[in-house]
């Protein structure tokens, strides 16, 4: 694996000095390591956590039972759908959902489901006037696992399908003030953003930064994926 040695890098990178990024993408070497192959030995042991980690397929859940939800089970189905918000399942290799996470979307965040509820209808008003696009903030208000790493592993495929996305710019929670659902965030790359009175926010950075812009142009580059 080429991009696991340094010196082959630097050589084919010394050829592409026009880039102006090149200097970040150098001094941020450890992390595009990170990024690839580090923590692997050999080529197969590479190929099988690929597989492991593109085994999920985020889906839109048309129905689910809102007893199973042990953060806010008092919201019901039609709150879950109504005004443009969204119910999120990961279903696994098996065809099974191992975890589900529930979404509004607003131009604000929110600190209590109250203001989330507001917010979100009016963003849904006025999404009536820009072709259906409604929101800019992702707020996910609930999650839970149904199998082993779910919890973890929703959130890493909700983060890619954020950062895809041509209108949502942020990535916000409206957490119980909690410390498992502190703890489960922070552990997951989050930023605390604000503590209120009942609930509290965290962040996930979806801005890409700029050594990871390099690394996106170098890897296309090296003809890498």
């Amino acid at each position: 694996m080429d991009i696991l040695n340094k010196d082959k890098l630097k050589l084919v990178l010394e050829k592409w000095k026009g880039h102006p990024s090149i200097t970040g993408l150098m001094e941020k070497f450890s992390q595009l390591q990170s990024y690839t192959n580090k923590n692997y030995k050999t080529l197969e042991s590479y190929t099988k956590q690929k597989i492991k980690e593109s085994k999920y397929e985020l889906v839109e859940m048309p129905y689910i039972d809102v007893k199973e939800d042990p953060v806010r089970p008092e919201l019901d189905l039609t709150f879950r759908q109504t005004y443009g918000r969204k119910i999120y399942g990961l279903k696994d290799d098996e065809g099974d959902i191992a975890a589900i996470m529930c979404f509004a979307f607003t131009d604000e965040v929110p600190k209590t489901v109250e203001e989330m509820d507001t917010l979100s209808y009016d963003a849904a008003l006025q999404a009536t006037h820009r072709a259906g696009v409604q929101g800019s903030i992702a707020i996910a208000y609930t999650v839970w696992a149904k199998k082993k790493g779910g919890g973890r592993a929703i959130v890493n495929e909700v983060y890619k399908m954020v950062k895809k996305s041509n209108h949502l710019n942020r990535l916000v929670t409206l957490s119980p003030l909690t410390a498992m659902a502190r703890n489960f965030h922070i552990k997951n790359g989050a930023k605390e953003l604000q503590v209120n009175e009942t609930t509290q926010n965290f962040e996930y950075d979806i801005t890409l930064e700029e050594w990871e812009t390099a690394l996106v142009k170098a890897k296309r580059f090296l003809k890498i994926k």
